[in-house]
């Protein structure tokens, strides 16, 4: 079976290098193309067009930045007739459902299969992929999936994928916006931060996420495992489907405030742990 990945940015470019380096057969494109090199030196083949990406592949994998960037892709591939799409980025469940349609509608198939985790585990290849779409389509993406995802878990019709990747990422910014204002705390109460880890570390409330956090916070080194803009982005997408459709969100609506403060404070390519930035400007 051929492979095509279109869109490797932070999470893509990680996730594309575990399918090379497992002897998929493998095309990938990128709009900046200096991302596909270390892809080349893995064996896949660079193209130079969306187009000759879906023409060479069963099925087309897609992590691009926004639903703007999915379109303007899928404008420039005129033929989507026996090819499956699948989308593993993040949108709104309604755009997704439309995508859905206008693939089927096209002649291709269509799998939603967003992922929860950051770059440390796509460059680790323990992700987690939710798929939605119908069962033998699943059936037959899931397999394609295993060596950039430690599970792949079916989650009913599209836009069941993308709901469930909304609902999974509340616990997720709440929990970091939790950890940041902690680590706040302690700051400004003049608690030593590496005694503060070494106490949340061994606790029953630790965690992947909280150790990645707190040690990138310790070493004050805020790269991006997972960009705060692009963190206010899946906030907004949650606000926008909960208040649609009447369900109350007061933590993430609290959130949502300060990811934004912490980003027009300058800190959206930072780390979403950034969000710290926004607590201590509120106490100033």
């Amino acid at each position: 079976m051929t492979v095509g990945f279109l869109g490797l940015g932070l999470m893509g470019q990680p996730m594309a290098a575990n399918l090379a380096r497992a002897g998929t057969s493998l095309t990938v494109w990128n709009r900046t193309p200096d991302r596909c090199e270390p892809l080349r030196a893995l064996g896949a083949t660079v193209a130079a067009t969306p187009a000759e990406v879906v023409a060479a592949a069963d099925i087309t994998l897609m992590m691009l930045a926004h639903p703007e960037a999915i379109d303007a892709v899928l404008a420039t591939v005129p033929d989507l007739a026996g090819r499956t799409l699948v989308h593993m980025g993040t949108s709104s469940p309604s755009y997704s459902q439309r995508l859905g349609e206008r693939v089927r509608a096209a002649g291709g198939r269509y799998v939603e299969a967003p992922v929860s985790g950051s770059r440390r585990p796509a460059e680790e290849g323990q992700l987690v992929a939710m798929l939605a779409g119908d069962p033998a389509d699943v059936a037959r993406v899931r397999p394609v999936l295993a060596p950039m995802c430690r599970e792949t878990v079916k989650c009913g019709p599209v836009p069941q994928g993308l709901l469930m990747k909304l609902a999974v990422n509340i616990f997720l910014i709440t929990t970091v916006t939790g950890l940041a204002e902690s680590w706040h705390f302690a700051e400004q109460h003049g608690l030593d931060t590496g005694t503060f880890a070494a106490v949340l570390d061994a606790g029953q409330m630790a965690s992947a996420i909280s150790r990645v956090k707190v040690a990138k916070l310790l070493a004050g080194d805020l790269t991006p495992q997972a960009a705060l803009t692009d963190v206010l982005e899946n906030n907004r997408l949650i606000a926008e489907e909960a208040h649609a459709h009447g369900t109350s969100i007061p933590l993430l609506d609290v959130c949502h405030a300060l990811y934004r403060e912490a980003v027009d404070l300058g800190h959206g390519r930072e780390d979403m742990a950034a969000v710290v930035r926004a607590l201590e400007a509120r106490t100033k």
